[in-house]
């Protein structure tokens, strides 16, 4: 079954890039990316811009409205995702303890709906 990891970042939380501990933070999302490869569960796997760089839809007689940013004051963003496909769920929650946005913000675990056949 696949899951949907959600990673979410603590708003300002983040080192930066370019210092020696956002690189060293950077490490460690690589290194479980590669132990999720490498165990055969990886589908896919991205970082998100930050909320500066979204925009919300809404949809309102029958015009789209844009917003600039999320959708809502937040105190956690959503930062990336990875998507597994796992045995079960405990499996999914298991790679899920192992991503470093566990540790400071959260991982939702979202498992996908079943789709139809063509």
């Amino acid at each position: 079954m696949k899951y949907l990891l959600l990673l979410y970042n603590r708003e300002g939380d983040r080192p930066s890039p370019q210092s020696a501990e956002g690189a060293a933070l950077f490490a460690r999302y690589l290194n479980v990316t590669r132990e999720m490869a490498n165990g055969g569960v990886l589908v896919d796997s991205a970082p998100l811009q930050p909320p500066t760089a979204v925009t919300t839809v809404r949809v309102r007689d029958g015009r789209p409205v844009l917003t600039d940013g999320p959708a809502a004051e937040i105190k956690e963003w959503l930062g990336g995702y990875t998507l597994v496909e796992c045995d079960d769920l405990d499996q999914a929650l298991e790679w899920a303890a192992k991503i470093p946005a566990a540790e400071d913000a959260c991982v939702v675990v979202q498992p996908l709906a079943p789709t139809s056949p063509s």
